[in-house]
């Protein structure tokens, strides 16, 4: 596949890819989007929010979104690779299975035990190496061994995707104010954005949250220019090693900013969750842990969109967190 650029995403191709999610085979969700003042989440700032459940959908993650699209999209019977800390491989493994191909998942030797375990008992191979070779076994197993690469978060059809989201949150609210994803490589902020703007809500402000830690998007916008760092974050599926190039593009064009948050409120935020009876894991928390620490300017009396991106949390991780 040609190198896409953000011209390439067109609201067409968009419609197009939601109804493909859709009617997947794959079972995504349409996941509730719920107001916060119907919740017992604490709230220090008067507007009037609506909280997007992505933790609710199949697989534990939005990823799902984007493979649905990506696998619909190639031939049945594949023999793929493609690198993950988690999320996007638990889902790929999934769909893997469903479409009879065959896959490795290339994780980084931090990734959780428990998911590396879960993606092979999908039926997917998984080899953990330290994160600064990820992509070298990626090109290994391309060269040596056939496999067609599948990226994780720099993709057309996978932006394309995980833009359906975007979609299901403009039929509840047609023109929010303010929406606020996590960003890692940047698939879903890419995808959520393009589908927002590109539907005509120009004055809607979309921001980026990102771990300190993991800030190749917010250092790729002082950059002009996707880049890489040593990425460092309790959430780890927020913490690939550099930004993608055409979600850097996508953001580029339709996102307000990119925010940080520390290691610290991401974790005060998957307890906060937690004690409202919402599981969230950590790369998930981001954008509510940005609202709730004042990092998204003017937001009184506004309507905001937060989206809580994954509940890929066991209990062993849980009871780290305070309580």
């Amino acid at each position: 596949m040609g190198e896409a650029s953000a011209d390439a995403v067109t609201l067409d191709l968009l419609k197009e890819a939601r109804e493909t999610v859709r009617t997947s085979p794959l079972g995504v969700i349409n996941t509730p989007m719920i107001p916060w003042s119907q919740t017992t989440l604490p709230l220090n700032i008067s507007c009037n929010i609506h909280i997007k459940l992505e933790n609710m959908q199949r697989t534990g993650s939005f990823k799902i979104r984007g493979v649905a699209n990506q696998f619909a999209r190639r031939p049945k019977g594949g023999h793929f690779v493609t690198m993950s800390a988690g999320n996007y491989g638990k889902s790929f493994a999934y769909a893997s299975k469903h479409y009879g191909s065959k896959g490795k998942v290339v994780m980084p030797e931090t990734a959780p035990m428990s998911r590396s375990i879960l993606i092979q008992s999908l039926g997917v191979d998984v080899e953990q190496v330290p994160t600064s070779i990820l992509m070298n076994v990626v090109n290994r197993c391309v060269q040596e061994d056939g496999m067609t690469f599948l990226h994780s978060y720099d993709d057309l059809d996978l932006i394309a995707g995980h833009a359906s989201l975007g979609m299901e949150v403009l039929e509840v609210n047609s023109e929010p104010d303010v929406v606020v994803v996590c960003c890692g490589g940047g698939g879903l902020l890419a995808g959520v954005a393009a589908a927002i703007k590109l539907s005509g809500c120009d004055k809607t402000r979309i921001y980026g949250v990102e771990p300190e830690g993991a800030c190749t998007m917010y250092k790729s916008f002082i950059e002009k220019k996707p880049v890489g760092m040593d990425t460092k974050s309790i959430a780890s599926g927020l913490a690939p090693p550099f930004a993608g190039r055409l979600p850097y593009e996508l953001c580029q064009r339709y996102v307000e900013a990119i925010v940080l948050v520390s290691d610290e409120e991401i974790k005060a935020a998957v307890s906060t969750l937690y004690g409202s009876g919402f599981v969230v894991e950590p790369s998930g928390s981001a954008a509510f842990a940005a609202i709730v620490n004042s990092k998204i300017p003017e937001v009184e009396g506004k309507n905001v969109v937060c989206i809580l991106s994954g509940g890929n949390i066991g209990k062993d991780e849980l009871a780290n967190f305070p309580q």
